[in-house]
């Protein structure tokens, strides 16, 4: 009779393994959904504040056109095209457009170069 030898739990250090990018982009959707739902109430309370009276509009517009309102401005914009540019691919996939590992692999890409390029040009704009 063989004698078996007890199996010790394999330690995997998730920071060190190499993710595909489908899957870099399907947890970015996933960051960028919890990110988006934690700053509803703040955007509820910018639009509250900016409806109540003119003075009010001028403080809350004054406190998101600095540089540190702008850059948080920017990134918030950034987790909302990020968001919907992977939310779209996933529908697609999910309707078996794009499902080939070529194609996947392409819109994978496309969604965080189209954000970036979104962000960019809405940074230049404003």
């Amino acid at each position: 009779m063989q004698q078996r030898t007890a199996t010790r739990p394999v330690y995997l250090n998730l920071l060190l393994i190499r993710q595909p990018i489908g899957a870099i982009v399907s947890i970015l959707h996933r960051i960028t959904g919890a990110f988006l739902a934690l700053l509803t109430p703040f955007a509820l309370w910018a639009l509250q504040a900016s409806l109540e009276s003119a003075p009010r509009f001028e403080q809350v517009r004054a406190m998101l056109s600095g540089g540190l309102g702008r850059a948080a401005v920017l990134l918030a914009v950034w987790l909302l095209v990020q968001h919907l540019y992977s939310g779209v691919r996933h529908l697609l996939i999910d309707i078996d457009v794009g499902v080939e590992l070529h194609s996947a692999r392409r819109s994978a890409w496309s969604t965080i170069i189209a954000s970036v390029i979104t962000v960019v040009l809405l940074g230049v704009w404003l």
